[in-house]
């Protein structure tokens, strides 16, 4: 039996964030975790190369029942004090698109970074480790494992949600969080690319591969007001891009979502001009000059509307024209856990201290990071709060 001052669940992005913050205060920390490797999602997020953070962040960037809730961490821990932790290991990096902060070269050296400052904090990792059993005993955690019991004053769940099993996620911090009398606001994926019906999908599979670099997305819902703007992909099971993983996390089944294909531009407008400066340009070649070739034969197969301009009547512009700027889509589902970025809704926030993160229903446990029902838009948002999280409640620790 070993004891530990903290013992963390979880060696990702929050877990580990805080496992360092105890650390640097003098206190004796563990960090337990399932895989062969720590920080496994920070190794595969941003396509290899972690967006690490985002200048942007605010409490509007996070979706949750209690708003407020992370307002605080955010504004002790802030993208910029991130950012100086990356100029100290002279890491390289940029800023992509709507103040998206990504690593040149590889998200390997986010994870070198937090494993070195764990190294420097004396923070000990046990990995492929399995928590068969967990009690409270005396004040005392006992975590009793494949490997040993372990026992520690303060437990930290920093397990994240069941997004991307094939990493090793799974729904272990819910269970444990249920068992010391916390409640779970509902889960479900969110940042996850939607799918349609077999008989949609079928239909729609020709525009697999082609993406619209700049459309606005939102759910046919008057009660939702988000609107996103960034880059649509079609796939082969539906659709996909950055603005379809952000309105995913807004979209509920039953749903249609609206996609505005051509934001900046009316489309009535510009087929009423052309009909009349280019009378015997066929519909699909207009069309062609703002979307891929078969996308815009799609639109008029869709549409039932093609032909020389001259000779279409206004209200079958007008058919077209709304398909562009008020496309309704009704999705079936998503594609899932499989590929979700993250976890929708997770441990009542209300039930958690926003100083400390610590339990209101059990002294000594502490829950950060993706567990709790604190999920950011796609950006780097959801590290930020990893990071927020993790430093407000490793540093309560002194």
């Amino acid at each position: 039996m070993t004891h530990y001052d903290v013992v963390v669940m979880g060696a990702g992005a929050a877990g580990l964030m805080c496992a360092i913050e105890a650390g640097k205060r003098g206190k004796s920390v563990v960090c337990l975790e399932r895989n062969r490797h720590a920080a496994q999602k920070i190794r595969i997020s941003g396509g290899g190369r972690c967006n690490f953070t985002n200048i942007n962040t605010d409490k509007n960037k996070f979706i949750s029942e209690n708003k407020n809730f992370c307002i605080s961490a955010l504004k002790r821990y802030t993208p910029q004090d991130f950012i100086k932790l990356v100029d100290e290991y002279k890491i390289d990096y940029h800023e992509k698109t709507l103040g998206q902060y990504f690593c040149d070269d590889s998200a390997m050296q986010i994870i070198d970074l937090l494993l070195n400052e764990c190294e420097k904090a004396g923070v000990e990792i046990i990995k492929e480790i399995e928590v068969k059993k967990i009690e409270k005993v005396d004040g005392v955690f006992e975590l009793s494992t494949s490997e040993d019991v372990v026992t520690g004053d303060k437990l930290v769940l920093a397990t994240g949600g069941p997004s991307i099993p094939k990493m090793g996620a799974s729904s272990i911090g819910y269970i444990i969080a249920k068992q010391f009398g916390h409640s779970i606001v509902d889960t479900r994926p969110g940042l996850v690319p939607l799918t349609f019906s077999d008989e949609t999908k079928g239909h729609i599979a020709v525009l697999s591969g082609i993406s619209i670099d700049d459309v606005e997305v939102s759910v046919a819902d008057k009660k939702i007001k988000q609107k996103f703007r960034e880059a649509l992909l079609f796939t082969h099971r539906g659709l996909s891009g950055p603005a379809i993983l952000q309105i995913s996390s807004f979209w509920r089944e039953g749903k249609e979502i609206v996609i505005n294909m051509l934001p900046d531009e009316d489309m009535f407008e510009i087929l009423l001009a052309a009909k009349k400066d280019n009378p015997k340009q066929l519909l699909h070649n207009k069309l062609s000059a703002y979307f891929a070739k078969k996308l815009a034969v799609y639109i008029t197969e869709e549409t039932d509307v093609d032909g020389q301009m001259g000779g279409l009547s206004d209200k079958k512009l007008r058919k077209v024209a709304d398909m562009v700027n008020r496309w309704h889509v009704l999705p079936n589902g998503s594609e899932g856990n499989r590929t979700a970025e993250v976890t929708l809704g997770g441990v009542n926030t209300k039930e958690i201290s926003s100083q400390t993160f610590e339990s209101q229903k059990t002294e000594g446990l502490y829950i950060i990071g993706e567990l709790l029902d604190v999920t950011g838009y796609l950006g780097g948002y959801n590290f930020q709060w990893a990071w927020s999280s993790a430093v407000a409640c490793g540093s309560s620790m002194s």
